[in-house]
Order: structure tokens, then C-alpha cells, then sequence
């Protein structure tokens, strides 16, 4: 299997080496040249494991790994970490059935794939031999940075430096980022939004002068965002595993499809339930919930993609996003051109805005696309709450609300497989908020108790490590000194 660039055809490499450079130089994704079909039939799924289910699905993408390496990569990745032997277990609720993504050691569902990407990444730096010091860069809206910090704190031969929007997470995401103890951490506030992060992260990932000095000093980027498709792959076997739960508790039968729910900002995540389906999973529709930073809404409605908008903070902040890398792999598939989606990006980049043609708009009926705003959002997870007391959080709800409106809208009676992808014990003060307003206390902690005691859902050990965790990372900078504070990091 190779990888190409969505910019340029031309640039071709095998899984390995797109796992360690993360983005292409010419600055677009590396995407893989066909999706393989699933190595099995679907039934014999059903009833795998995890672990079985992953290895599987990955070993058609990593091909230049032998099954030995992968199977150590699975296996080191997927294990006590997670709080239960299922890994992604499967919940009934309301007539949906929620795939619960926040097991891991961070409680979102950044783990399942950051909890694999330090192994494939060190196992890709043995084939080829390097002797350079990886330096993981990355910008994150709450979740990926602490599971990346987790996944790649102390793993020798790496360094990784998380930038993250000062007023833009919840004070749960921000306590699990500045009390992380690695030795080769480095966590670091903005003065402005995830995009602002995300940007500055690409520029210096595109800067060849920075990239060629560092490389003198003996170290290399790469990246733990999922614009690295050591990132995305991993993702699309929670699907394969969810739809053979579903197999195995009878709740669909053989060959049905089900319909997909993500909730998702930066489009990575509904993108490798996508590759799913291409795979050969019955899925019918991929339905991609936003909330009021509706970009991507906006996008499957009209064709036109716009972030020049006002920018929103919500109780869903991981979504706060209005420039989704991982769009850019969409847009290639459906443009089928390099050179169209590079025009497109670069149209972005200048303009803040593209328009894409008819034809490329035939090609994405396969999806839908709704949203929540934020009284939607809370109304969901009081509904939820009281007629099932079934509790989740602000980022599931967007999603749980999008998945009735589509189906009043279109009236498909088919199964929705919802992706569950927080804890609500991330976001306390805005659960609280929808099912016992007026009783939440300013004090994040008190809150967590607070929501312990109204749902009844034990206290995650990643939240209670936190009460008494000491702050070791208080840097703060300007979106403009980003570079700056890299290369002070690396002195």
C-alpha cells in the first residue's frame, strides 16, 4: 500500500514513512491509493476481540509492517490501560445504540487511536533506521492533547511540544494537560483559538529552513493530529468492532445496515467510519453532527466551504473548530485531482473560503449533515438522562440530537450507531447544567462529586488523579511565537 499527497500525486510513500513525516512537504495529507476491502466477511467480526478487530483492519493498511510489529503495536496499545476488557463497549439508550469511545487513559476517544500511535511510530522510526529524535508537534481543541501527551510521555527517542487555546477547554481538559508529568512534555497556551493553534502548527510543519536547522541539531517533526494516518486508520476499526457488537447482542442482523453518527469539528473522526464503509461495512448514512460552529453544516448543505465567521465558545469545545484538516482527504476522493485540491487549499488559505463544483457535490450523498446549538445540546442530555438515565456528555449530545432530526427528517427507521466520544465526567459543569440547573458549583471538583451523586457512574481514575495533581506546565504565548517557543523547547 502507498500514500500519496492530496496536493500532488507524484509524491508516493510507503505507510511507515507517512507515519513518521505526518504531513506531506508540499503541506497536503497523505491518503492511502485504494481502500482495501475488509480481509473477512463481516460476520466473523462478531464476537472477536478488540484487539483481533484492529490488527485486522490495520494490517490492510500498514502493509509494510510485518504481522509480528503490528500485533506488538495492538497489543501494547489496547490493554489495562482501559478501564474495561471491551475497550469500546456498546449502550442502548432512547433507541440508539452509543458507542462509548472513553475508556481509555484520558476519557475521550482520542485514546483509541493515540494509545496505538506512539508504537507504530517508533516501530516505523527501527525500519528505516533513524537516528533523529522525533518531535511531536501538535494543536489540539482539549482531547488530543492530553491522550497524545499520555501516549508519548517518557517513550525514548520522542519529544512532544501541545499547543491548546487558553480560554478554549474545559478546566477538566486543561488540569489533565498542565499536570502531566513526562519528562519530555511541553504544554503551552495560546491567546486565541484552536484554529489559531492548528495553523501555527502547519506553518511550522511547512517551514523547510526551520526544518533543515532542527534536522542539524538531530531532531524531526512529525505529528499525533489526526492529519497523521497513523492516527486516522486506527480509527475506522472502533466502527468494524461497534457494528459487530451490534451482531453479537442481536440488536441488527446479518448484512443490515446501520447509519453512523460522529460528532466531529475537524472531520477526522466521521471521515474513518467513512473508509469503513468503503471497506465493506453495512453502513448507509455517514451523518456528521456539528454544533453552532456549523462550518461543516454549511458545507454539506451548499458546497461552500466558509470560515470567515464569527467564532463560537461552546460546551462542546473539542468541536469549536471552523478549519477541518482532515476535509482536505474528502475533498480529494471526490475532486479525484491533486491539482484541483490544491487550488482549493490554497483558495482557503488565501481567501478563508472555497466553492466545489457540481459534480464533486453528486459525490457526497453518502452523508448528512445537522446540528445543536447549545439549548438543543443540554435539552438532549436532559432527556436522555430522564428517560434513561443514561448520562453523557455535551460533545455525544450534539450527536444524539442530530441522529432524532435526521430521523424525523427522513423518516429511515434503520439502527444508529452513535459515536459516544467523552466522558461526562470531562465536562461536569455542563452536564449539570442541563439536569440540575442552579446547582452547579464554580469548583470543578465539587462538580464531579456533584455528578457522581446524580448519576451514579463511579468517578473515573483520570479525573480523581487530578485532585491533587501539582501544575508543572504554566507557558503561555502569542500565536505569533510559536516557532519561537519550539525552538526554545529544543534550545
Amino acid at each position: 500500500m502507498r500514500y500519496h499527497s492530496t496536493r500532488d500525486a507524484k509524491v508516493s510513500v510507503n505507510a511507515t514513512e507517512a507515519i513518521l513525516k505526518g504531513l506531506s512537504d508540499d503541506g497536503g495529507l497523505f491518503v492511502p491509493e485504494s481502500i482495501p476491502k475488509l480481509p473477512v466477511p463481516v460476520e466473523e467480526f462478531v464476537g472477536k476481540s478488540y484487539r483481533d478487530t484492529a490488527f485486522l483492519i490495520m494490517k490492510e493498511f500498514f502493509t509494510d509492517m510485518t504481522e509480528e510489529e503490528l500485533r506488538a503495536c495492538v497489543n501494547a496499545a489496547y490493554d489495562e490501560k482501559f478501564d474495561t476488557p471491551d475497550i469500546a463497549p456498546i449502550r442502548q439508550a432512547d433507541g440508539d445504540v452509543y458507542l462509548e469511545l472513553f475508556h481509555g487513559k484520558t476519557i475521550a476517544f482520542k485514546d483509541m487511536a493515540l494509545s496505538i500511535l506512539p508504537h507504530l511510530m517508533t516501530t516505523s522510526a527501527k525500519k528505516h533506521g533513524l537516528t533523529n529524535e522525533i518531535v511531536i508537534l501538535t494543536a489540539t481543541s482539549g482531547d488530543t492533547g492530553k491522550a497524545a501527551l499520555a501516549g508519548f510521555a517518557d517513550v525514548p527517542g520522542t519529544r512532544i511540544i501541545v499547543f491548546y487555546p487558553k480560554d478554549g477547554v474545559s478546566r477538566i481538559q486543561q488540569l489533565q494537560m498542565v499536570t502531566e508529568k513526562g519528562k519530555n512534555t511541553h504544554v503551552v497556551g495560546i491567546n486565541g483559538n484552536f484554529d489559531d493553534a492548528q495553523t501555527g502548527v502547519k506553518q511550522i510543519f511547512n517551514n523547510k529552513e526551520l526544518a533543515e536547522k532542527l534536522g542539524r541539531k538531530g531532531f524531526q517533526f512529525s505529528s499525533a493530529n489526526s492529519i497523521n494516518i497513523g492516527r486516522l486508520i486506527p480509527q475506522a476499526a472502533y466502527y468494524v468492532y461497534g457494528y459487530a457488537e451490534m451482531r453479537k447482542q442481536g440488536i441488527i442482523k446479518a448484512g443490515e445496515e446501520i447509519n453512523i453518527v460522529v460528532p466531529t469539528g475537524n472531520f477526522g473522526n466521521i471521515l474513518a467510519a467513512s473508509y469503513a464503509k468503503r471497506m465493506g461495512l453495512p453502513v448507509g448514512k455517514l451523518i456528521c453532527a456539528s454544533n453552532q460552529n456549523k462550518v461543516l453544516f454549511d458545507f454539506f448543505e451548499t458546497g461552500s466551504y466558509d470560515r470567515n465567521r464569527p467564532f463560537f465558545l461552546s460546551s462542546s469545545p473539542s468541536m469549536d473548530i471552523l478549519i477541518s484538516s482532515n476535509l482536505e482527504r474528502l475533498i480529494r476522493d471526490i475532486a479525484g485531482s491533486d491539482k484541483k485540491t490544491k487550488e482549493l487549499m490554497q483558495r482557503l488559505s488565501r481567501e478563508g473560503k472555497y466553492d466545489i463544483t457540481e459534480e464533486m457535490g453528486k459525490k457526497l450523498s453518502g452523508f448528512y449533515a445537522g446540528y445543536a446549538s447549545e439549548e438543543e445540546t443540554l435539552h438532549r442530555i436532559k432527556e436522555l438522562y430522564e428517560t434513561d438515565h443514561y448520562v453523557i456528555d455535551p460533545h455525544t449530545a450534539v450527536a444524539s440530537h442530530v441522529c432524532r432530526q435526521y430521523k424525523d427528517h427522513t423518516k429511515d427507521t434503520a439502527k444508529c450507531l452513535i459515536a459516544s466520544t467523552a466522558s461526562p465526567y470531562k465536562f461536569p459543569g455542563s452536564v449539570i447544567d442541563a439536569i440540575a440547573p442552579g446547582k452547579k458549583s464554580e469548583d470543578p471538583f465539587e462538580q464531579v462529586k456533584l455528578l457522581k451523586e446524580l448519576s451514579g457512574v463511579e468517578i473515573p481514575k483520570a479525573v480523581t488523579e487530578l485532585m491533587d495533581a501539582e501544575i508543572l506546565h504554566n507557558a503561555l504565548c502569542e500565536k505569533e511565537e510559536m516557532q519561537k517557543v519550539v525552538e526554545d523547547f529544543l534550545k
